[in-house]
């Protein structure tokens, strides 16, 4: 699998993009960060084929590029966890009116939840609902590449805040402990913001997790 980084608009979102292999042209994006003007020129100068955005969970911070895909890619279809597809067209839900906007990024093309499989551009994620830091919280596993796409859930050494509506600590601490903390410990951890880590690296030294 490879898999390119962009850390996209002032909040510094990691934005994903990712193929089977260097040379494949359809790929996967995760997330989209504030500003999608990095993200279409990467697409652009690899000549690359979006064939669909998942959304980690419903905050501006990683849906605000959608607009600007659909623009560019009119057949890219959207997925975001049914408990938080209103954050799509709610400025005050998504937290774009925070910043002065008022970011609506149209209705999702497809609704997921767990145990629920994303089978696109030849990759497959399986769907983990972490609810926590949103309600619609999702972590994407790839078993087959021992890698984990976790959104704002977990960070290295740190997990998402849970200060925003929908969010609960209880909840998000629960959901890592027994949907992520189970995986094996080699199991690459790509989050939303920050550097990567991995699950047995976070066993040991997350502070939230102890």
């Amino acid at each position: 699998m490879k898999i390119d980084r962009l850390i996209l608009g002032e909040y510094q979102t990691n934005c994903y993009i990712v193929r089977t292999i260097e040379q494949a042209t359809d790929c996967l994006i995760i997330d989209t960060g504030l500003d999608a003007g990095p993200l279409l020129e990467f697409l652009d100068k690899h000549k690359l084929n979006p064939i669909a955005v998942i959304l980690t969970h419903g905050h501006v911070d990683h849906i605000a590029g959608v607009d600007a895909l659909r623009t560019r890619f009119a057949s890219i279809a959207v997925y975001i966890h049914k408990l938080d597809a209103d954050m799509l067209t709610d400025s005050m839900s998504n937290l774009s009116f925070m910043t002065g906007d008022d970011i609506r990024a149209g209705q999702a093309d497809c609704l997921v939840d767990e145990p629920d499989i994303i089978d696109k551009a030849g990759i497959r994620l399986r769907v983990i609902h972490t609810p926590g830091h949103t309600q619609g919280g999702i972590c994407l596993y790839s078993e087959q590449n021992g890698i984990v796409f976790v959104g704002d859930t977990l960070f290295a050494d740190s997990v998402g805040r849970t200060d925003f509506p929908g969010g609960n600590m209880r909840q998000l601490i629960e959901g890592i402990k027994t949907k992520l903390l189970i995986l094996p410990d080699e199991t690459v951890l790509y989050p939303g913001h920050g550097g990567r880590t991995t699950i047995g690296r976070e066993k040991a030294n997350n502070p939230f997790l102890q």
